[in-house]
């Protein structure tokens, strides 16, 4: 009896450590690339919580994240993706920053999900999963459509960025009326917004007809004049909104220059890129109405909530896109063989999640966002994502 005992045992004994063996074999094992050391240990530590907030939600022992540093450092990076592909990963969240991806195509079999918005010029083993060009270019356009707006102008700013900027409008084969790129430095700026808006001809125009009126024997010319002077040019400008391709204080110097060449948001559509609800700008009422594309807003403010009760902070938008990848890597594991990532990321493939739809297409992620206007000192939706 004590030997039947004994075998059943053994039996039992054997199947959980085989059942457990093959439960360890379908673990889904995540690679996690973020600054932990460095300049930016900071963002990293905020995505490292991110990660851990979503494997939570998801409530399954499936998924193992294994965390690994970039210091920001390109030769770093490299060193800890070949410390992941021995460990067996075979995709990865990560790197955060667009210099740190140059030397990652020696890893051919490894996946990366960079939190990059840039497009161009990577690696093919990498997936820019940021709120890309393109993405916003798109929303833009469904805007611009929605408001039968006719003659649009294209401010970008002569920085890195631009070709991605350029990239973006192509893609989204939006309508342009006529396309400037600026220089940044304030005094070009401020000359260049001039010649673009047709700023002297129309100050010009202003003053002839002063004088013309003051020559004149027109009835109630003093009262005409005086309406006259409180104006700042006159003449008519040929396009019905402006989309400038900026962010933060230069942003805010485009628009304080399009007001000083008497372009005015009231009778001009002001249209920018993703702000990430910049609040200084609910405060800047000059400018506004403004309208920009963006993630969810109240998906994003559901987030940052649950971020702050679980660790006593505030999170990084970049902590939230890598909440959402972690979701994106466990919904595409229920339906497809990860160990086939090649072809996963290249056939049509959508996913909701806090940010927004991801469409995936060719081994590119685009975001479906929402759009919204700034309007006395109030952030307001237009249309969501659909």
């Amino acid at each position: 009896m004590a030997t039947y005992i004994k075998i059943i045992f053994f039996v039992i004994s054997f199947s959980l450590l085989f059942l457990s063996s093959a439960i360890s074999e379908e673990k889904i094992k995540i690679g996690l690339l973020v600054p932990m050391t460095g300049p930016n240990k900071d963002i990293g530590q905020s995505i490292i919580k991110a990660v851990r907030l979503a494997v939570n939600d998801i409530d399954s022992d499936s998924i193992e994240i294994m965390p690994k540093d970039t210091a920001t450092k390109p030769d770093i990076t490299l060193k800890s993706a070949y410390e992941l592909k021995e460990m067996g990963v075979s995709i990865v969240i990560g790197p955060v920053f667009y210099e740190s991806l140059i030397y990652l195509d020696e890893i051919k079999d490894l996946t990366f999900l960079s939190l990059t918005n840039k497009n161009l010029d990577i690696p093919k083993n990498i997936i820019s999963a940021g709120i890309n060009s393109t993405s916003q270019f798109n929303t833009i356009k469904k805007f611009i459509k929605m408001t039968n707006i006719k003659k649009v102008i294209f401010l970008t700013p002569k920085i890195d960025y631009e070709p991605e900027i350029k990239k973006g409008i192509k893609n989204s084969k939006i309508k342009i009326f006529k396309d400037y790129v600026y220089d940044t430095e304030p005094t070009k700026l401020t000359n260049q917004i001039e010649k673009i808006t047709n700023y002297k001809i129309r100050k010009q125009n202003l003053e002839d007809e002063i004088n013309r009126i003051k020559k004149s024997d027109e009835l109630n010319k003093e009262k005409k004049i005086k309406k006259l002077e409180k104006r700042y040019t006159l003449g008519g400008l040929n396009f019905d909104a402006v989309v400038i391709s900026d962010f933060d204080e230069s942003l805010k110097s485009v628009t304080t220059s399009l007001l000083y060449t008497d372009v005015s948001p009231k009778n001009k559509f002001f249209i920018t890129l993703n702000q990430w609800f910049d609040e200084s700008l609910l405060n800047e009422t000059d400018i506004q109405p403004l309208y920009y594309p963006s993630i969810n807003k109240g998906n994003f403010d559901n987030y940052r909530d649950k971020f702050f009760i679980e660790f006593n902070e505030n999170p990084t938008h970049l902590s939230l896109l890598s909440y959402d990848l972690v979701g994106l890597v466990y919904y595409l594991s229920l339906k497809n063989d990860l160990t086939n990532l090649d072809k996963l990321f290249k056939k049509k493939n959508s996913f909701k999640g806090k940010i927004g739809i991801f469409d995936i297409k060719d081994n590119k992620i685009n975001h479906r966002l929402n759009f919204y206007k700034i309007d006395d000192k109030k952030l307001i939706e237009i249309f969501w994502s659909f």
